[in-house]
């Protein structure tokens, strides 16, 4: 069986399970990334006309491409409609979802969850004019794009191992410097992380976070070689450090660490962290607990589960982002975040993504906290799989 006849018994098998009747996808330039990269597009095409691809739960797909580009979708299954004019479209469009109730699309109502609401408000309006609901094919997409492979969990985990050997190594760099009397400096810890990264052929989207102080109340701050801020005696250092191998599909890392260089942590550092790392924790409890109640639970909730204790703690208005975002082979994947705050995430946590869970305090014009781990959630409930930080590193030379 070829992959494309493997995929869409996938995909109707799923849609099946979601009770959704069709995958309605669209293409127009490159304007649905995830819609090419499902439908196993092998380079981007060059898309300047519309085209309709109806994946239904039951029986064969059908698509509707320009005559200009009737070859579009050609390397996947089902019968081809080729349209002309405008009005052609529409008819076409119209025959396509005739007896078709609803449709799934790269759509959220309310643009309520934006990140993989690609699908323009006017092509939605053209879909519902052929009496078809439009619902949102965000849990979709998850099963397609952000569960991972055997291969990508290991992968993920062995790069988790080297972030963590990394930022280690920045932060006994950055005491060294110190207690030789020395100087170093945001920008400079910034470079040393970089060097590892080529070293251990991990690569990365951006550059990672180096703050101390002040700084680190800023959740993305970065230094720059122009606007850095020194690191000495006294100073408290966060470093958020994220990557993934050179390989093919490998999936990211993403890890944040505190230290602090001086004999000992001032008790409000501490004090902070300690709200900080409760919090992380009661992710991973509550994760558990739904597995063992049997639960598939969604973004949101384990957002409120983790904002709770930071809530408790009286420091609600301090915790000014979401709980965590997926990770896939894009540092933020296409699957579920761990949202109630910047947006209302109801997908659903299914076996097989990956996510952080990194709870923050920032307090302006002092200091930030964020402690950050990566949970992989399986057929067997929830595994950690970066090393947690329990208390703050004292860099002491």
């Amino acid at each position: 069986m070829d992959s494309s006849r493997q995929l869409i018994d996938k995909v109707q098998e799923a849609l099946r399970e979601l009770n959704i009747p069709a995958w309605l996808l669209y293409g127009f330039h490159d304007r649905d990334p995830i819609a090419l990269r499902i439908l196993q597009f092998k380079t981007d095409p060059l898309a300047t006309r519309r085209w309709f691809y109806l994946i239904p739960a039951q029986g064969e797909p059908q698509k509707l491409v320009h005559r200009i580009e009737a070859t579009m979708l050609d390397h996947l299954p089902g019968d081809k409609e080729i349209y002309l004019q405008w009005e052609q479209l529409q008819d076409g469009l119209q025959g396509l979802l005739k007896g078709v109730p609803k449709v799934a699309m790269q759509f959220s109502e309310n643009n309520a969850i934006p990140y993989f609401s690609h699908v323009d408000g006017g092509t939605v309006d053209l879909v519902r004019s052929c009496n078809t609901e439009v619902v949102s094919s965000g849990d979709l997409i998850q099963r397609f794009e952000a569960v991972w492979s055997s291969q990508q969990l290991n992968g993920h985990r062995a790069t988790a191992l080297a972030l963590t050997s990394i930022v280690q190594a920045a932060f006994k760099e950055a005491a060294t410097a110190i207690s030789a009397g020395g100087k170093t400096n945001e920008w400079a810890i910034q470079r040393f992380i970089l060097d590892r990264f080529q070293e251990a052929g991990l690569e990365t989207e951006h550059a990672p976070i180096v703050a101390v102080n002040e700084n680190s109340a800023d959740p993305h701050y970065q230094p720059t070689k122009q606007t850095f801020s020194r690191v000495q005696l006294g100073d408290f250092l966060l470093i958020d450090l994220w990557a993934r191998s050179g390989e093919p599909e490998s999936t990211y890392a993403d890890i944040t660490w505190n230290a602090y260089l001086g004999p000992e942590v001032p008790s409000r550092i501490r004090e902070v962290f300690e709200v900080v790392r409760q919090a992380r924790d009661r992710g991973v409890e509550f994760l558990r607990d739904c597995f063992q109640a049997n639960r598939i639970p969604r973004g949101w909730e384990v957002d409120d589960a983790v904002r709770e204790i930071v809530k408790k703690a009286g420091y609600a208005e301090f915790f000014i982002h979401r709980t965590g975002h997926n990770l896939g082979q894009e540092l933020h994947g296409n699957g579920v975040n761990f949202d109630n705050l910047e947006t209302h995430d109801t997908r659903l946590v299914i076996p097989g993504v990956t996510c952080t869970i990194e709870p923050g305090i920032y307090l302006e014009g002092a200091f930030g906290i964020r402690s950050e781990i990566n949970v992989f959630f399986s057929e067997q409930g929830p595994e950690v799989t970066t090393p947690p930080q329990e208390e703050i590193v004292l860099l002491t030379g």
